[in-house]
């Protein structure tokens, strides 16, 4: 969402939705303390991961998501769908499917969280990089908004932002791309950890990190080089 104040432009964007290369004019001044990074599905049948597991159609945009629910099971049958949160929520009744997944921040943000039938850990679906954090971006040159931004950043949320925005940057992500990644911060230790399927969607591979969380965006690096490496020739590099 752009946001304008005069001459002033302040952009507001979900992290896991902006592009990784960034516009040599912009800088992201902010980044909002993260909502919940995890996965949800929404479902008045499934209650559970064993209900999942037994097979299950599910509705989701995310080849991420398709591919990690396959991972739990591959009964599990993933069906295309689009459209913002209400329609995706009534696609459930239109195209007869047992649940869909999405982002527990955006069900959240829009107080639908008791809709929500299963909340999946992130051993079982690791989120996409970026995913709760909200980017405040403005001019790289306006010092007064850069200044007033500053104050509303949080540093956890930015530390981690850096790490997961990097490591996607390594490895030539995209929104295409089936990668998930999550930096959490703990006695000021930071751990990313990553998983990156093959272009076929048969193969995964998986890497943790942890550093200082100064050293955020140097473990990222690192994390999607060694990505890279486990993957070979079974992902093309964007």
């Amino acid at each position: 969402e752009a946001l304008l104040a005069g001459d002033v432009d302040i952009a507001v964007h979900s992290l896991k939705d902006m592009e990784t290369i960034e516009n040599d004019k912009l800088i992201v001044g902010a980044y909002i303390k993260r909502n919940d990074h995890r996965d949800v599905i929404i479902s008045n049948k499934i209650k559970n991961i064993e209900e999942l597991k037994k097979g299950a159609k599910i509705g989701s945009s995310s080849r991420r998501r398709e591919l990690q629910l396959k991972n739990i099971s591959k009964k599990i049958s993933v069906i295309n769908i689009r459209g913002n949160i209400d329609t995706r929520i009534k696609k459930i009744e239109e195209k007869k499917l047992d649940g869909i997944i999405l982002a527990a921040a955006g069900i959240k943000s829009l107080n639908l969280s008791s809709k929500v039938s299963l909340t999946f850990e992130i051993n079982q679906i690791l989120p996409a990089a970026g995913q709760g954090i909200i980017a405040v971006q403005c001019k790289k040159d306006d010092l007064v908004i850069k200044n007033f931004l500053q104050k509303i950043d949080d540093q956890e949320s930015n530390f981690c932002a850096k790490a997961e925005k990097k490591m996607l940057q390594v490895i030539g992500g995209d929104c295409e791309t089936a990668v998930g990644g999550l930096a959490l911060i703990k006695d000021k230790k930071l751990t990313l950890i990553a998983q990156l399927f093959s272009d076929k969607g048969d193969q995964n591979f998986d890497y943790k990190l942890s550093g200082n969380f100064k050293d955020a965006s140097t473990i990222g690096e690192e994390v999607g080089k060694k990505l890279l490496i486990l993957a070979g020739k079974n992902f093309k590099k964007k």
